[in-house]
């Protein structure tokens, strides 16, 4: 059987909220359409999608709204708008898979990570979600706080 390639890639933003707030369905990888000055910002790492979302137009082109890339200092008089919108670059059927996941009720798309793959390209993975209630929140933090008591437990015994 043959070693399964590791991936190369150094992530550039990463929401962590996103697996607590909902529950996530289908991932899909997108390429995101970028400025150069937006490339070498999040090369340092510093932006943030927590508060992002992506959405659908009726045209069929796929959009990441509200995330944040900062401005490049180096960059002076040629730098881009932080908060803009960001063509994503997915394929027609893909689209059609999550234009229809929003017309369910309750499905939304959420970012969860943003990186540069082994070629340095800037890609994003997105995921169809829905809403977690109160209830279920709590209830995955229950699960999370028994399986790290549990470990401790084990690692005392053993």
């Amino acid at each position: 059987m043959a070693a399964k390639e590791s991936r190369n890639f150094k992530i550039a933003a990463d929401n962590r909220r996103a697996r607590f707030n909902f529950e996530i369905g289908e991932a899909f990888e997108a390429g995101i359409m970028l400025t150069g000055t937006e490339v070498k910002s999040l090369r340092t790492g510093k932006a943030t999608i927590a508060e992002s979302y992506v959405s659908v137009d009726r045209s069929g082109e796929v959009y990441l709204v509200n995330a944040n890339i900062p401005e490049y200092l180096q960059a002076n008089r040629f730098n881009h708008e932080p908060r803009r919108q960001r063509k994503l670059l997915l394929k027609a059927r893909e689209i059609a898979k999550l234009a229809q996941a929003i017309e369910r009720e309750g499905m939304t798309i959420v970012p969860l990570k943003v990186y540069f793959n082994d070629k340095g390209r800037a890609k994003i993975e997105i995921a169809v979600a829905r809403g977690k209630k109160l209830h279920d929140k709590r209830e995955t933090e229950k699960q999370r706080d028994w399986s790290r008591e549990k470990g401790r437990l084990l690692r005392e015994k053993g």
